[in-house]
């Protein structure tokens, strides 16, 4: 594994790059608070790495596959009371980067202590991105990184225009691809018991 911080530990600059680092990363801090302070809760926007990211209207592909995840899936959770089930707007705060995912769980265990007045909520067990040209390289990339650093457990990756689907599994800290299908069923290993078929899923398409 490439050890990413030894040419800073072995530069004459060290002490040079360190207060820099530092400068920077209290720099983007504040930038965050003022996003937190200023955030529209009627406009979709994450932030990440320092930079305010807003979103565009969904197109009719995107919110016809929430709306049929949500289907099955709401249901399901709080049938067996399994957790909580959140979609688009909620903010997840990770450590240095805020995201709203299109469709998040969190188990019974972490939900339970959550208030009614919270804006912001930790990082969940179950997360699926939707995705669209504009958002396609964040979701497999920082998004997908910061994800997994944070313990997500399962993190689906949905392809409406060629109606697929990745399941993506944590091992360490890092996802790996446990199946992508095109046809079939997919089964959650976080929601105990809950699978939905891609027919299901790209129904009406």
């Amino acid at each position: 594994m490439i050890d990413l911080l030894d040419p800073i530990r072995h530069s004459p600059k060290l002490p040079d790059l360190i207060r820099e680092l530092e400068a920077y990363w209290q720099a983007e801090q504040e930038k965050r608070h003022a996003f937190w302070a200023d955030h529209d809760e009627g406009q979709k926007a994450e932030f990440i790495e320092g930079e305010i990211i807003y979103h565009s209207p969904v197109y009719g592909r995107h919110w016809k596959v929430s709306t049929q995840i949500l289907r099955y899936l709401i249901p399901y959770v709080y049938e067996h009371q399994l957790g909580d089930v959140a979609v688009e707007k909620v903010m997840i705060r990770c450590t240095r980067n805020d995201y709203e995912p299109d469709i998040c769980f969190w188990t019974l265990e972490k939900s339970q202590n959550f208030q009614l007045k919270q804006s912001a909520f930790p990082p969940p067990d179950f997360i699926i991105e939707i995705l669209s040209e504009s958002t396609e390289a964040r979701d497999r990339g920082i998004k997908m990184t910061d994800y997994a650093l944070h313990g997500v457990q399962e993190y689906w990756l949905i392809d409406a225009d060629n109606q697929a689907l990745e399941q993506y599994l944590l091992q360490g800290e890092a996802f790996v691809l446990n199946q992508k299908l095109k046809s079939g069923a997919i089964a959650s290993q976080v929601i105990t018991g809950f699978e939905i078929s891609l027919a299901q899923l790209f129904e009406g398409f």
